[in-house]
């Protein structure tokens, strides 16, 4: 009789270990998201403020009334190394993630993510010298809330979004050329469409990775792969930190205050 309640008792419990493991991978997700872009934030905040100067003999480079680029600003933003800046990112996702996901321990992944999150500090920190720090923390605020809805959404929904994955990747792929494309016209109108059109995909993703990041935890857990595991959640951290930064970047084409 104990025996025939342990085996009607099992999926149960198992279901329910499941359930609570789902949580804390989650959790682990969006905590690991979460100290991603508060590192993003402090080093763009850092590094602008070190890429300006009012001393106007520095490079003579004039941002603003009384404000001038520093060294560091005038390496970073009008030399040759402003397409490092621009591309290390892009670089790292492609061809060095990879392989530390495959290769690297757990502790490796989760250094190398929060390393990339420094380095799109770098590269972003020009905001601060365009926008208003209002405009930029109020696009923020309302990144977050459009992105926890999204995410929530992707989270608790029924429906299988798996098919949207292919459709959005496309999506971003057909975005980067028009960026390139733009980036010869200069065409304000065509800049708008790229914003509003990359606010719909980074939405869209954000759902659709929230919902893969479930099934891939769920799928996977009962082989108790806890290396595997730790590595998945920082993989999934980086695709949501992803959606989030695209969404708030072309937000701020439309909500930035420009200084």
């Amino acid at each position: 009789m104990a025996e025939y309640q342990t085996v009607r008792t099992a999926p149960g419990v198992r279901t329910a270990e499941i359930d609570a493991g789902l949580r804390a991978h989650m959790n682990k997700v969006y905590g690991t998201m979460s100290v991603g872009m508060l590192i993003t934030a402090l080093a763009a905040w850092a590094i602008s403020g070190l890429a300006v100067t009012s001393d106007p003999s520095a490079t003579g480079i004039m941002i603003r009334e009384g404000e001038y680029l520093s060294g560091l600003g005038a390496a970073i933003y009008t030399s040759p190394l402003r397409w490092v800046v621009m591309l290390a990112p892009l670089a790292f996702v492609f061809f060095g993630w990879g392989a530390m996901m495959r290769r690297a321990s757990s502790g490796a992944v989760q250094l190398a993510f929060f390393a990339f999150a420094a380095l799109i500090g770098l590269s972003l920190s020009s905001i601060f010298l365009v926008f208003t720090d209002y405009s930029i923390v109020q696009t923020f605020l309302v990144t977050a809330i459009a992105f926890s809805g999204l995410s929530l959404w992707g989270y608790t929904t029924k429906k299988d979004i798996s098919g949207w994955g292919s459709f959005l990747i496309m999506g971003v792929i057909g975005l980067l050329v028009a960026m390139v494309i733009n980036m010869f016209l200069g065409s304000p109108a065509m800049m708008f469409a790229i914003s509003a059109i990359g606010v719909l995909i980074f939405a869209g993703l954000t759902a659709f990775y929230t919902q893969d990041i479930k099934n891939t935890y769920v799928a996977h857990a009962a082989h108790g792969d806890q290396e595997w595991l730790d590595k998945a959640a920082y993989d999934g951290a980086l695709s949501l930190y992803i959606s989030f930064l695209n969404m708030f970047q072309f937000l701020l084409m439309f909500m930035g205050n420009q200084e």
